[in-house]
């Protein structure tokens, strides 16, 4: 009996501990997928290399675009191969609903079941690769990338990411009586200027106490810079589930904070957490951040739960 020893195949006679590794050796598939484990060096690697290349050199007055830019071309790539799969899913309804029992009729509804299944494992690759590099990213830089637009897919190294739209219908749906579409959501706004180490602790502090109270919660925010990608930081080191409101600055101009608020408002959050100075008395003569103070306001006029991380931890 011979085992592959190269570490991009995923041998059919070892047992593995990876869903990854398990869903690509149960396709009729001659050729060996790369393992779990090789797809998550990859990305880690291609990342890594793209860092160390750049440092200290001029491009690296452009290092967020190119980071991003990579991880958001596996994220492309993991839509892209999802979308044909679920084609291939719809063509399979249809000749199942048609199916007459002919041999041509049979051979069309496997060939249709083995390009979605094949789909499904190329797009679980590309968001092993994209997660790994992503994760890679925020260790080398500080910063946190997350898809502009569309849900997120969780895999083992991140928590999913969902839009604030979908979260909306999902409640409204377990309103009605529905699938209830997951746990608790906690919301939070923050100020941009928030974003010392003393905020950040102030943050992880607050965020610590809303996990303890609730453990199952996702994290709503409008993903703006500063506070909030500080929160979503810290989502992803605690494998929370990520919501974002995104301000749509495009379609509602100046008023697309409020309107995202209007959002997280909308998505019935178990306490609403504000922050709206950064608690840094060395930035004691910033202004209150309006969109975190009009959010404030929304809670309580909506009869939500409302706390102030600044005063919470006075």
């Amino acid at each position: 009996m011979t085992f592959y020893s190269h570490p991009f195949i995923a041998s059919a006679f070892q047992k593995s501990d990876s869903a990854f590794d398990d869903l690509t050796a149960s396709l009729d598939e001659a050729r060996p997928h790369p393992t779990e484990e090789a797809l998550v060096q990859l990305g880690r690697a291609l990342m890594t290399e793209l860092v160390d290349l750049i440092s200290d050199t001029a491009l690296e007055d452009y290092q967020t675009i190119l980071g991003e830019a990579l991880i958001g071309a596996f994220h492309s790539a993991a839509g892209r191969i999802e979308r044909d799969a679920d084609r291939a899913r719809d063509a399979m309804r249809s000749l199942d609903r048609d199916f007459d029992g002919s041999e041509a009729a049979d051979s069309e509804l496997q060939d249709a079941t083995a390009k979605a299944r094949a789909g499904d494992a190329a797009t679980r690759a590309c968001e092993l690769i994209r997660d790994a590099a992503s994760e890679t990213w925020t260790v080398a830089t500080g910063e946190v990338w997350t898809a502009w637009r569309g849900s997120r897919r969780g895999t083992h190294l991140t928590a999913a990411q969902l839009e604030a739209k979908q979260a909306i219908k999902a409640i409204r749906r377990r309103r009605s009586g529905e699938a209830d579409p997951g746990g608790p959501v906690v919301a939070f706004r923050g100020a941009p200027t928030a974003d010392s180490a003393e905020d950040a602790g102030r943050i992880f502090d607050a965020l610590n106490w809303a996990k303890q109270e609730w453990p199952d919660m996702a994290l709503a925010t409008t993903g703006a810079k500063g506070s909030e990608k500080l929160a979503i930081k810290w989502a992803r080191q605690k494998g929370v589930t990520l919501i974002l409101a995104r301000a749509d600055f495009d379609t509602h101009g100046k008023a697309a904070p409020f309107r995202a608020n209007d959002e997280l408002i909308a998505l019935e959050p178990e306490v609403c957490l504000t922050l709206v100075l950064s608690v840094d008395r060395a930035r004691a003569d910033q202004r209150p951040f309006g969109p975190a103070l009009n959010f404030g306001q929304k809670a309580m006029a909506s009869g939500l739960r409302h706390v102030s991380i600044k005063a919470r931890a006075a």
